[in-house]
């Protein structure tokens, strides 16, 4: 069974990003959501239970609130990463590498 993590690290300070919400949906339908914990990260979005079948899913990272609660403006609220999972069965890791006025993605693992 396929599983889906992600992890948040904010590059302008060098640090995990806790306390980002982060919502998976697919076709539309929300999947699983969860906050970042104090390393960035949100182990198994979908939850043990949820299948990822092949096709397109969205995570997205509700990253306004995190730069206001540090006193920083941001040119972002939301970042969504749009992806295609193509192996029921693979381990999914999508990391987030985010500044407030940047950010970059990549498929982990």
């Amino acid at each position: 069974m396929s599983t889906l993590s992600t992890h948040v690290l904010d590059t302008a300070l060098g640090t995990p990003a806790k306390g980002i919400h982060v919502v998976l949906k697919h076709g539309g339908a929300v999947l699983g959501s969860g906050t970042t914990d104090g390393d960035g990260r949100v182990k198994d979005i979908a939850g043990a239970a949820t299948k990822l079948n092949s096709g397109e899913y969205s995570l997205t990272f509700s990253v306004a609130d995190y730069f206001r609660n540090s006193g920083r403006q941001t040119f972002y609220s939301d970042i969504v990463v749009t992806f295609n999972v193509t192996d029921g069965d693979a381990h999914y890791h999508v990391p987030l590498l985010v500044s407030p006025f940047g950010y970059s993605t990549y498929r982990g693992s």
